[in-house]
């Protein structure tokens, strides 16, 4: 090989390999997971305040605390609780898994069609993959409060866990499925923040309905 062809060779290799290297360096940090952990009480998470703290924490271990978290969680007027939205606590977008990948440009696309939260996307902040319907346990059950818009459930039944304060087998809590796969027979299951009320706020109670306590947490920006 002659010298002019060998430093095309090496100038191309360089070429390539520094492409691969400035594509790498600009994948996306995580703005989106779901938390690995609860709060190991059921529905009683400390509040919004408490529910924050959880996302935060967690995201800090992840290398992500220079962030600001949200837990995506909306709260009721039950027993004259204030109402909030859980759409209107986590920014603008957009967010991220821990992989770099896309789940929503903003929130609008957040709550349509195009939102990809699913099984392969929604991961832990250790970018680790949630049990879902066929895995034992089953853990999909995310804890959200919230209707297929967001916004919070109306009416006298408690469907935020007492604006979750009460870890208690009085309350329940509306939660979302992570798992959606469009391929399910039983349409609830489709969504992925508002899928059914649990049979309870105790720890024992979200499992049985198979879930863990676990939050979507973003990162509001």
């Amino acid at each position: 090989m002659s010298n002019r062809i060998l430093i095309a060779a090496l100038s191309a290799a360089a070429f390539v390999g520094g492409v691969a290297g400035a594509t790498a360096q600009q994948a996306e940090p995580m703005t989106f997971f779901i938390s690995s952990a609860g709060s190991g009480k059921g529905g009683d998470l400390g509040g919004l305040e408490g529910a924050d703290r959880i996302c935060q924490t967690l995201a800090a271990a992840a290398g992500a605390g220079n962030l600001t978290w949200r837990a995506y969680l909306s709260t009721s007027s039950f027993k004259d609780g204030k109402i909030v939205n859980a759409r209107d606590r986590i920014g603008n977008g957009p967010w991220h898994n821990a992989k770099g990948v896309l789940i929503a440009r903003n929130v609008d696309e957040l709550h349509g069609k195009s939102a990809k939260i699913d099984k392969q996307t929604a991961l832990t902040e250790k970018g680790v993959p949630v049990n879902g319907r066929g895995d034992t346990p089953n853990q999909h059950d995310i804890l959200t409060g919230s209707r297929p818009d967001g916004t919070a459930l109306g009416g006298k039944e408690d469907t935020t866990c007492g604006n979750w304060t009460n870890s208690g087998e009085d309350g329940r809590g509306m939660v979302g499925h992570h798992d959606r796969t469009g391929l399910d027979v039983d349409p609830p299951s489709l969504s992925w923040n508002s899928a059914h009320i649990s049979a309870g706020c105790t720890q024992a109670k979200l499992v049985q309905t198979g879930g863990a306590g676990a939050l979507y947490c973003f990162a509001a920006r």
